[in-house]
């Protein structure tokens, strides 16, 4: 880091000391987050479950309504999982972003722009931060890098 162009110099050590990890816990979190929204509808906790999810699919038009809920809640756990730990991230990944896109742009669009009032603002913010993991692969701290390779 050149720390003649910082405005503070003094910060660059903060900077170096800590760019090695943001990438990792950005995965991790983005990753963990989407974690119970599928254990809602797998496992039926949080107080969620498959019937539940199932059923709003098929009033939206999202059909067939069972098997899209199950994939759905797999890919945000186990997706999700896989994100988190860097395995297999850039599937994972992918498949999340597409699913934070399908409800961005089919079950949220009309509410608006803001997450407050069920607009598209949140699945569309996560699909995003899925995009850039898919870009970037599973980089530092990940399974993938342990293992040596990666997709």
């Amino acid at each position: 880091m050149d720390r003649n162009r910082l405005i503070i110099p003094a910060v660059g050590g903060l900077y170096e000391a800590g760019s090695g990890l943001w990438y990792p816990w950005i995965r991790f979190f983005s990753g963990l987050f989407l974690v119970p929204h599928g254990a809602q509808k797998l496992f039926g906790w949080f107080g969620g479950n498959i019937d539940g999810t199932a059923g709003f699919f098929a009033k939206i038009g999202l059909e067939p309504a069972l098997p899209l809920a199950y994939l759905v809640g797999a890919t945000e756990f186990f997706g999700g999982l896989f994100v988190a730990i860097g395995l297999l991230t850039r599937p994972a990944a992918v498949a999340a972003a597409v699913l934070l896109l399908v409800a961005a742009f089919y079950v949220h669009l009309g509410n608006g722009y803001f997450w407050n009032k069920g607009g598209y603002e949140y699945p569309l913010l996560w699909a995003i931060l899925m995009i850039g993991i898919f870009f970037r692969g599973g980089g530092e701290l990940s399974v993938d890098q342990a293992i040596g390779k990666e997709f």
